[in-house]
């Protein structure tokens, strides 16, 4: 059919958001709108000695300011992650006693206008007595570091091992060649292009309503109410419109979140707060942070025999709703890729630091994974003399070997693996790279090439997702699902799913998202689940729809009825009604929520292979991205032009890492990178001139779709393999991210100096 699964049809959405007809949170303006302020620590670490709030409460305009005792009864924001053994960091939405972060908030100012707000925020006095900080991994673990709480010892909170350490080192002791590394992901800022805000309001009838942008309302309804506010689920409503970038930092509950909802209750009117850039990058929770000691071992035929990986996660100052999870459960399982790698083992040890608190970006673990192992088989080849493309192919997975237990609790289901690596290499032209090399260096220039095979573990913790599907007067399905679009297309895909499914043209259906008191349950968007657990509940609720219609169908039809194209045909005469006739003569009747479960959820396992290759300029240390090419298989593509969007949105964001972002604090953890002046984000003239992409899919056979995922696995190729071809240009030098101009230019001096020695 026209615009079913497989097709390309343009985005429905962009239509609304381009005239300016999208609705954001701050979009959202009820008569009588106060406005707040949080006032921040300017201290990395310190003790609240007082606050006076006296002049600020006179200030004009000025309607409340609270402080920790006025929200004692409000619960912390919680950390949802199990781990044996890990400490407890408690985050009140306000700090009474300790500030352990620069941003951290210690007063909510509310007056009537935004101006007056920030005016009586300034004038709020609060009495410091600053504490020695630690602002870094290695400053948190020194002799004598500050302890930032004084339940973590050492300033760590949790220690977790997964896989054979023994073995590991048993296989390395005796291997032909061991490639070690010490590798740094630095931290990174999200800065989505819609800052976090928030509105609350009101209502002595139905209670609280919070307007934010989110990844999704039904969790953050449930951790509000039962976890925070303390609440009857019904007496809190959670509206997400749409949302200017997501990345994992909109999943999260943030302080503001409860104050708001605080001040309406407490002022009876709505109140909003809407961040600065600052406070973005003070607060939004921050990516990656991380540093490893790794060792691969191969034999000397180049086969890989183990990996061990120790590594240290920066957490921030408190451990975020799923900090600790990201280099634990969701990246750390996967260390060693879709590779033939006998024994490992992977130790993680949970560091807290007085800076932001870290949590899921991106990719979330995994392209922390990729990286780390991709560039050990980089190295690995140059040390051993190999062809890198042709040891990954030695010790990749072949589909013979599947399922294939890789010992971490994994299990990789289905792919061909040896045979995606050789299309990626064929499309990215692997023999012809000698001559692209002279011609580069002809004119000055280094010039070098990475490749990296990455893996993702997409939605395998989930248990259920939900839609409900109605039929209205007009005509519309209206299909509500759980997850929460920030940018990447779902009204557009869902309603190719259930349009095909349900054999309706697509702009018959309208989905809509975001409001708890249209669907109460879901789980949100994250970790590239939707279209595999939302497609799936809307595979689920037109497979019913269609059972309910035929049952229907046979007091006008007779008894066996038969559908298909969105007709009921009675069998052996000429007797049909459409779905949208029926669904006229029985209102509701066809209204169906249905539920997507899996009783032991597996992850699906998108896949694919980057190839970059990059110019380096000696004299100013400039990179360019001269070719870059792509094959993945995320099964199968819904919709594949806005599979190849995101494909290179997270090219964008890794490339970004690669090369510029750089979350910096000095030795006091004060933020020096605290604007767009001081951090670098990837323009337009920082992206490849073209990124050729191709699918090669092998359809994912747990659930309806075939489906894979896609929304991570541009990052998560794209940062190892940008820096393998920038140290492959570097004639090996190592270099950590970001590849600055000034680290660059710096090495290639040492170089030359080297060579004419």
């Amino acid at each position: 059919m026209k615009f079913g699964v497989g097709q390309s049809p343009r985005r429905v959405e962009d239509e609304r958001l381009l005239t300016g007809r999208g609705r954001y949170t701050d979009d959202f303006q009820p008569d009588g709108t106060a406005y707040g302020v949080t006032v921040r620590s300017p201290y990395g670490h310190a003790r609240i000695l007082g606050i006076d709030t006296a002049d600020a409460r006179a200030m004009p305009g000025v309607l409340a300011i609270y402080t920790a005792e006025d929200i004692a009864h409000y619960g912390p924001i919680p950390c949802l992650v199990s781990l044996p053994g890990r400490i407890e960091t408690h985050r009140a939405l306000l700090t009474k006693d300790i500030v352990r972060f620069v941003g951290d908030g210690v007063a909510f100012v509310v007056a009537e206008t935004r101006a007056a707000a920030r005016a009586a925020a300034e004038a709020v006095v609060v009495d410091y007595e600053e504490l020695p900080a630690a602002a870094t991994i290695d400053a948190a673990l020194a002799p004598g570091a500050p302890a930032i709480w004084e339940d973590a010892p050492d300033n760590r909170v949790f220690d977790w091992h997964v896989g054979d350490e023994p073995g590991a080192r048993a296989a390395i002791a005796s291997a032909a060649h061991v490639t070690r590394l010490r590798i740094v992901q630095n931290r990174v800022a999200p800065t989505s292009m819609e800052v976090r805000a928030a509105l609350a309001e009101w209502s002595d009838e139905s209670g609280l309503t919070l307007t934010v942008g989110s990844q999704g309302v039904a969790a953050m309804h449930k951790t509000l109410s039962r976890e925070i506010l303390k609440c009857a689920p019904e007496r809190l409503r959670v509206i997400t419109g749409d949302v200017g970038g997501g990345f994992g930092l909109k999943v999260f509950l943030y302080p503001e979140y409860g104050l708001v909802l605080h001040a309406a209750e407490h002022l009876k009117r709505p109140v909003k707060w809407t961040g600065e850039r600052s406070d973005a990058f003070q607060t939004d929770s921050h990516g990656r942070a991380v540093l490893s000691e790794a060792a691969l071992a191969l034999d000397a035929e180049g086969n890989f025999l183990a990996l061990a990986v120790e590594s240290w996660s920066d957490l921030g100052a408190y451990q975020a709703q799923f900090g600790p999870a990201i280099q634990t459960m969701a990246g750390g399982r996967i260390i060693g890729g879709v590779y033939r790698i006998p024994v490992m083992h992977n130790h993680v040890h949970g560091v807290v630091t007085n800076t932001a608190p870290v949590d899921a970006y991106r990719g979330a673990g995994r392209p922390e994974a990729t990286y780390l192992v991709e560039r050990l088989i980089e190295t690995a080849a140059r040390e051993t003399g190999r062809d890198a493309g042709d040891l990954r192919r030695r010790n990749l997975l072949r589909p013979d070997e599947l399922p294939h237990a890789n010992g971490l609790g994994l299990t990789f289901d289905v792919g061909n693996f040896p045979a995606l690596l050789d299309a990626a290499l064929e499309k990215a032209d692997w023999t012809g790279f000698p001559a692209r090399r002279a011609a580069a260096e002809a004119r000055g220039l280094r010039y070098g090439r990475g490749a990296a095979y990455y893996v993702e573990i997409a939605g395998g913790s989930d248990l259920d997702e939900f839609a409900d599907v109605r039929f209205l007067a007009d005509g519309t399905i209206e299909a509500a699902v759980g997850t929460q679009s920030n940018g990447q297309g779902h009204e557009t895909s869902y309603a190719q799913v259930l349009a095909e499914r349900l054999g309706v043209p697509m702009n018959q259906v309208r989905i809509v998202q975001g409001d708890t008191a249209r669907l109460e349950v879901g789980r949100g968007t994250g970790g590239s689940r939707s279209m595999v657990w939302g497609g799936g509940a809307l595979i689920e609720a037109a497979d019913t729809i269609i059972e309910k219609a035929r049952d229907l169908a046979r007091a006008d039809l007779g008894e066996d009825v038969d559908f298909d194209a969105g007709v009921l045909r009675a069998r052996g005469s000429n007797a049909t009604m459409s779905l949208a006739e029926l669904a006229a003569r029985h209102p509701r009747t066809l209204d169906t929520r249905a539920r997507y479960a899996k009783e032991k959820p597996t992850p699906t396992f998108p896949n694919g292979c980057h190839v970059a290759e990059v110019e380096v300029d000696p004299e100013t240390g400039r990179v360019r991205v001269a070719r870059y090419d792509v094959v993945d298989d995320f099964g199968t593509l819904v919709n594949p032009l806005l599979v190849e969007g995101q494909v290179h949105g997270g090219i964008a964001q890794g490339l970004g890492q690669a090369l510029l972002e750089d979350v910096v604090y000095d030795e006091s953890a004060q933020l020096l990178s605290g604007s767009f002046m001081d951090y670098g984000i990837p323009r337009a003239d920082d992206m490849p001139r073209a990124i050729t992409f191709a699918s090669r899919p092998v359809p994912n056979p747990n659930n309806p779709l075939g489906a894979k995922g896609c929304g991570e696995a541009g990052t998560i190729g794209a940062m190892p393999s940008i820096m393998n071809a920038i140290v492959d240009a570097l004639d090996g030098t190592p270099v950590d991210m970001p590849a600055t101009p000034e680290k660059l230019w710096r090495i290639c001096r040492e170089l030359a100096h080297r060579t004419a020695a």
